[in-house]
């Protein structure tokens, strides 16, 4: 049973309400709420009943709550013993497989001389469903593009969109663009759809991947192009300009979510260091984080 939700159910019982429990746990009420659903479908019984005025537990809450706040105190003792144990903190972070692979390489190290016991869960999606799982609390740390304003994602700069292709390619050689993007509901891929909806050539979908697996082979291979940012352009790719037909793409945004509160200093020196990598200009050839690409 997760935890993070029974600390939810309990932290809503004695706030009795789902507005006062996210202030608690530095969480949306929505957050809390779909929080309190997830444990109500996993026990399959109402936890509580809600009316206009109040937020009561029901006769299956009241059984529940003495038995989360045991299993909520054990787990505060095991994390506390194991801290004197020198057992590392778990870090949980998500972000997209592009910043991963284009950011992780130079944070870890950073981090692990700092933090050596540090543990990290990382996991990959697109960014919206990442910012969801930040504010039900499954995770930590969360790089994200932006897609809607959020209470908790803070704007870290903005990076062109560009068009990529193999160096051996150009547009003209296709009549029908193949492209390669990411799933429904990516913003690259929705920048994209609509930048050629706005100019007169034909395309197509050719290959759909949420991983660099199985967008990037076929871009390598001159079989389709797609839309990366300049610092995640492929070995053997080069980004194509508005010189050759292609329409503009305009900026992505990037915004980092850290999960408020009482935080320890390793999980405050992750995030700091995260910032710093992701905005600092560390190749002359690629374009600083926040400019525009050269005419």
């Amino acid at each position: 049973m997760d935890t993070a939700l029974l600390r939810a159910f309990v932290t809503v019982a004695e706030c009795q309400g789902f507005s006062a429990a996210g202030k608690v746990l530095h969480r949306t009420q929505s957050a809390i709420s779909l929080q309190i659903k997830r444990l109500e479908d996993q026990m399959g019984q109402a936890l509580f009943e809600r009316t206009s005025r109040s937020v009561l537990l029901t006769a299956h809450g009241e059984q529940l709550l003495p038995y989360a706040r045991h299993m909520l105190k054990l787990e505060d003792e095991a994390r506390e013993l194991l801290g004197h144990q020198r057992c590392g903190e778990l870090i949980r972070f998500a972000t997209s497989e592009e910043q991963a692979n284009a950011y992780l390489p130079s944070l870890l190290p950073r981090h692990a001389r700092r933090f050596p016991n540090t543990r990290l869960e990382l996991s990959c999606d697109i960014s919206a469903s990442l910012v969801n799982q930040f504010h039900e609390g499954l995770l930590d740390v969360v790089l994200s593009t932006r897609h809607l304003p959020s209470s908790s994602g803070r704007l870290l700069g903005r990076e062109p969109m560009v068009w990529v292709v193999a160096e051996h390619c150009r547009p003209d050689d296709w009549d029908t663009l193949p492209l390669a993007l990411n799933p429904e509901g990516c913003l690259f891929r929705a920048h994209a759809l609509s930048a050629l909806g706005h100019v007169e050539r034909r395309w197509e979908i050719r290959y759909s991947s949420q991983s660099l697996t199985g967008i990037n082979p076929p871009v390598q291979a001159g079989l389709a192009m797609t839309v990366k940012t300049p610092r995640s352009v492929p070995t053997g790719c080069r980004i194509v300009g508005e010189a050759e037909g292609l329409p503009p793409l305009g900026q992505v945004e990037i915004e980092l979510h850290c999960r408020p509160g009482h935080t320890s200093e390793a999980l405050e020196a992750f995030c700091e260091e995260l910032e710093r990598i992701v905005t600092e200009a560390d190749d002359a050839a690629v374009p600083a984080f926040g400019e525009a690409l050269p005419e």
